[in-house]
């Protein structure tokens, strides 16, 4: 298991670095540069007066270098002008300009300074982190018991009404999109259109006090949408397990459909759902895009969509790498959880 560890470790670092180089790369792209000296400076700028601004700001260096310190591995930047003031990257970014830090990146805890919210991005990232957390625990309660119940009592009655009808409803919730779902779910209860207003067509409340009224579409949206993934591989599971000769064998020794569905079938079966689920944390985290901008959620998504709109990006930066670690770590969970689940995988 340690060298299992190790290995996976030793990837998951690999893979963070090539992806967060990938998105620094594109993010610093020339017009999205010049895009930023402007919203900098003022949209009046010469391209002789942009040019000037990248290069005392750092943004002429080697893409390598600068990767290196916006990661926080290589020392920050410093440039004397002819006054012989020096400024830098970790001076500009220290509490003490005095006395900067050689080094001031993302491993450092500094991610720079938001454009749009006008604060540190450290400060943003964690209240926003923490209030689409609040929705995918809410929507994770109510879509995987759903999810497990429908694909349980589907699979046990493989071939009959039940089994194809609750099929057929789990492909019709895969299939049809959040901001399709989510748009009939206002249309039908929360507007006047509807006629039923149990419910509030924005989640803009919510984010300080969560009520059944505010927080109720928004979640069912996204449950609705991966509910069925998980149903349908829970019905595919638990219909092979009850193919396997020792529930026959149980079922011979005369225990009961229902101690032989909970006690020996149940389990097995939910081997595989189990890394479906834990896979849907990272979904839930970069898939909520479009449903807390539909809802007027301001979470993670809602700043993803801030920070591309608005071209911040320090922002654009931070929640990348934010999700880039959320997967990784998501994927690490799920395979050490099937490792222990599974006694096959874990002798192998």
């Amino acid at each position: 298991m340690i060298s299992f560890l190790i290995r996976r470790l030793g990837v998951m670092i690999l893979t963070a670095l090539c992806l967060t180089f990938v998105v620094f790369f594109l993010t610093n792209l020339e017009p999205n540069l010049e895009k930023l000296t402007k919203s900098e400076g003022n949209m009046r700028m010469t391209d002789a007066q942009v040019q000037s601004w990248l290069d005392k700001n750092g943004y002429r260096q080697p893409i390598l270098k600068r990767y290196g310190e916006w990661l926080g591995v290589m020392p920050g930047w410093t440039r004397t002008d002819e006054n012989g003031e020096t400024t830098g990257r970790c001076i500009r970014r220290a509490e003490d300009p005095d006395n900067p830090p050689e080094y001031c990146g993302l491993i450092q805890g500094n991610w720079g300074f938001s454009l749009v919210f006008k604060e540190n991005i450290s400060g943003i990232v964690r209240e926003k982190l923490g209030l689409t957390g609040k929705l995918m625990l809410c929507v994770m309660l109510v879509m995987v018991p759903l999810a497990l119940l429908i694909g349980v009592i589907a699979g046990m009655r493989e071939g009959t009404k039940t089994d194809r009808t609750l099929s057929a409803f789990s492909i019709l919730t895969t299939s049809t999109p959040e901001y399709v779902s989510g748009v009939i779910l206002i249309v039908v209860f929360a507007s006047k259109l509807g006629g039923l207003r149990w419910f509030k067509g924005t989640a803009a409340t919510a984010m300080e006090n969560a009520t059944f009224e505010n927080f109720t579409l928004p979640v069912i949206t996204l449950a609705l949408y991966g509910m069925g993934y998980v149903a349908r591989m829970t019905r595919a599971s638990m219909a092979e397990v009850m193919q396997e000769q020792y529930i026959r064998t149980a079922r011979l020794k005369g225990l009961s459909f229902r101690a032989v569905v909970l006690k020996h079938a149940l389990r097995n079966a939910l081997i595989a759902p189990f890394t479906v689920i834990i896979l849907n944390i990272p979904w839930l985290l970069t898939g909520v895009v479009i449903v807390e901008t539909l809802f007027n959620y301001k979470g993670f998504g809602w700043t993803l969509v801030a920070a591309v709109g608005n071209n911040d990006i320090e922002l654009l930066l931070a929640c990348s790498a934010v999700a880039v670690l959320v997967v990784l770590v998501t994927q690490l969970i799920s395979d050490i959880g099937y490792v222990f689940l599974n006694p096959r995988i874990r002798i192998n």
